[in-house]
C-alpha cells in the first residue's frame, strides 16, 4: 500500500536535491533562484486540493485514488527524462512547475489512500510506513549522482555549460523506478468501495461522521474578497514605490488570487450556482475541523524550514564549506554532489527513526514525540554555521531526519482522526495549503532577508530555517489530539484494516 511512495519520493528527491544546481548552471544567480523554485509549491497549492476534491468522487474499476497514481507517475516519469536536457533557464523553470504537478496528482492521493484503508487506531502506523517508504526512496535518489561519479565512473564534469552526466543518468533512474514503485502498488492493492468505506466508518465511531459545515453566503464570501483585494493592493503597492526585493509582489499577487477566488464563489452563489468544485472547497477551507487549524501553524513553520534547506543547502555549502560560488568549477560540483550525499543521509536517518517515532509516540504522546523531533531537526539546521568540516555535516542530518520522519507521520495521523471518510482526499488536499504558503513565502522573502540584513550569506537562510523548526516544535503544545489511537499494530485487525 505505501511502495508507490518509494518511486515518488525517489523523483522528489532528486529534484529537490539538484533543481537548484541546474538553475545555477543553466545562469541563474543564487538571488534568483528562490523565485524560479516558486513554480514548485503554486503547482501544490493548485492540484492538490483539486485532485483531492476529484478522487473522493471517483469511483472506476482501477478503484477511487490508484487511477491517480498513474496518470500522476506516467506524467512523473516524462518530465524526469526531459528535464536534465532543458536548454535555457526558463524551460528548466517550466520542466520543474510540469514535474512537480505531475507528482503531486500522484502524491495527494496517496495521504488520503492511508486513510480509506486503515481504521483510526492503525493509522499512525500507516503513517510512519510511508515515512519509511519515502526516505528508503530518498536515500539512493539524493546520492545517485555521487554514487555515479565515485562508483560508476560516470563523469561529474559538465561540457559545454550543460549537466554532468552522473545528473543526466540519475534522472532517467529516478524515472523508471518511480514508474515501477507506483505500479507495484496500483497492481497488488484493491480500494474499498464508498459504501464499505461508510459501513466500516460506522463501526467505528458508531455513525457516519458528518462532513463539516458552515453557513457562508454569498455576502460573506464579498466581503472577505474586498478585504484580500485591498491586503493584496497595499502589499503590491509597496513593492513597487519602496522598489522592494521582486520576490515580494508573489505576497501581494497571491492575495489578490485568493480575493479572486472568493470574489468568484460570491458571484456564483448570488446566481445560486453553488454547487461546483470551486464553491465546495472554499467551503470546506473555511469549515476546517479546530484540530486541523492548529496542525496549520504547525505545518507553517516546519515546511518553511524545510524548504529553506531545500533552496539553499546547495549554495551554502559550496561557499560557506567549500569556499567557491563558481558553478563550472571542480570544487563546486563536489560539494554540490556532497549536498546529495547530505539529503541522502537525512532520509536514511528518517527511514530508520520511523520505527523510534512510532515506538516514542506511543509510550508518551504523539505531541511531545513530535515536539521533540522537530526540536532536534531545528537543532540540527542551525549546527550548520558551527560545523566547518563538511564530513560532519552528516551530524546535522541526524536531527533533520528525525523531524523528517515525524512532519510526514504524525501531523496526518492527528488529522486523519478527525476527518469523515466521505471528504478525506478534499481535505488532506487543503492540508496542503499549509505545505504551500510557507514554501511560497520562503521564496518570497528569503532572498530579501539574506541580502538586506545577513549580506547574501546562503548559511543563514539554514538558521533561520533552524529557528523555524523550533518554534514549529513549541505550537505542537496548543493542538488537541483526543484520539486514543494504538501507533504500533497489534494482532487483531480491526474492521477496515487491509487484509492482504
Amino acid at each position: 500500500m505505501c511502495f508507490g511512495f518509494l518511486g515518488i519520493q525517489f523523483g522528489f528527491a532528486l529534484q529537490n536535491a539538484n533543481v537548484s544546481r541546474i538553475f545555477q548552471t543553466l545562469g541563474a544567480s543564487i538571488d534568483d533562484i528562490p523565485i524560479l523554485w516558486v513554480a514548485a509549491p503554486v503547482t501544490g497549492l493548485l492540484v492538490q486540493p483539486i485532485v483531492g476534491y476529484m478522487s473522493d468522487r471517483t469511483w472506476t474499476r482501477l478503484g477511487r485514488r490508484r487511477p491517480y497514481f498513474l496518470y500522476g507517475a506516467l506524467l512523473t516519469t516524462l518530465a524526469l527524462f526531459f528535464m536534465p536536457h532543458s536548454p535555457s533557464l526558463w524551460i528548466a523553470a517550466g520542466m520543474l512547475w510540469i514535474m512537480d504537478a505531475s507528482i503531486n496528482i500522484s502524491m495527494e492521493p496517496f495521504r488520503a489512500f492511508v486513510g480509506d484503508m486503515l481504521p483510526d487506531r492503525q493509522r499512525s502506523t500507516g503513517f510512519v510506513m510511508q515515512s519509511f517508504f519515502i526516505g528508503v526512496g530518498a536515500v539512493v535518489a539524493s546520492a545517485l549522482p555521487w554514487m555515479l561519479a565515485n562508483w560508476g565512473g560516470i563523469s561529474n564534469v559538465a561540457e559545454d555549460g550543460g549537466l554532468p552526466n552522473s545528473v543526466i543518468y540519475s534522472f532517467y533512474a529516478g524515472g523508471v523506478v518511480l514508474l515501477l514503485a507506483v505500479l507495484w502498488t496500483v497492481v497488488s492493492t484493491r480500494e474499498y468501495s464508498p459504501e464499505e468505506l461508510q459501513n466500516f466508518e460506522r463501526q467505528e465511531r458508531g455513525t457516519t461522521a458528518p462532513a463539516p459545515t458552515l453557513e457562508r453566503g454569498a455576502e460573506t464570501y464579498r466581503n472577505s474578497a474586498v478585504a484580500w483585494f485591498l491586503a493584496g493592493g497595499l502589499m503590491t503597492a509597496l513593492v513597487f514605490f519602496l522598489q522592494l526585493e521582486k520576490e515580494l509582489y508573489i505576497l501581494g499577487v497571491g492575495l489578490l488570487l485568493f480575493g479572486g477566488l472568493q470574489a468568484l464563489v460570491a458571484l456564483k452563489k448570488y446566481r445560486r450556482h453553488g454547487d461546483n468544485a470551486l464553491s465546495h472547497i472554499m467551503d470546506d477551507l473555511f469549515a476546517m475541523p479546530v484540530a486541523m487549524k492548529q496542525l496549520a501553524w504547525v505545518q507553517f513553520f516546519s515546511w518553511f524550514a524545510l524548504f529553506a534547506m531545500w533552496i539553499y543547502t546547495t549554495s551554502a555549502v559550496t561557499a560557506f564549506h567549500y569556499g567557491t560560488t563558481d558553478s563550472a568549477s571542480e570544487m563546486f560540483n563536489e560539494g554540490a554532489n556532497w549536498v546529495g550525499v547530505l539529503f541522502a543521509a537525512y532520509n536514511g536517518f528518517a527511514a530508520l527513526a520511523a520505527f523510534f517515532i512510532a515506538w516514542f509516540a506511543n509510550r508518551t504522546s504523539r505531541k511531545l514525540s513530535h515536539l521533540v523531533n522537530l526540536c532536534l531537526g531545528g537543532l540540527g539546521l542551525i549546527s550548520f554555521v558551527w560545523i566547518e568540516d563538511p564530513a560532519w555535516l552528516l551530524l546535522s542530518m541526524v536531527g533533520v531526519g528525525i523531524a523528517w520522519a515525524s512532519i510526514l507521520s504524525l501531523p496526518y495521523a492527528i488529522l486523519s482522526s478527525v476527518l469523515p471518510a466521505q471528504k478525506m482526499g478534499v481535505y488532506m488536499g487543503i492540508f496542503n495549503f499549509f505545505i504551500v504558503i510557507p514554501q511560497i513565502l520562503a521564496a518570497s522573502i528569503l532572498g530579501f532577508v539574506l541580502n538586506t540584513f545577513l549580506s547574501g550569506q546562503a548559511i543563514y537562510a539554514l538558521v533561520l530555517g533552524g529557528g523555524s523548526m523550533i518554534v514549529a516544535g513549541l505550537l505542537v503544545l496548543r493542538v488537541q489530539d483526543h484520539s486514543t489511537a494504538e501507533l504500533l499494530p497489534t494482532a487483531q485487525p480491526a474492521a477496515g484494516s487491509v487484509g492482504h
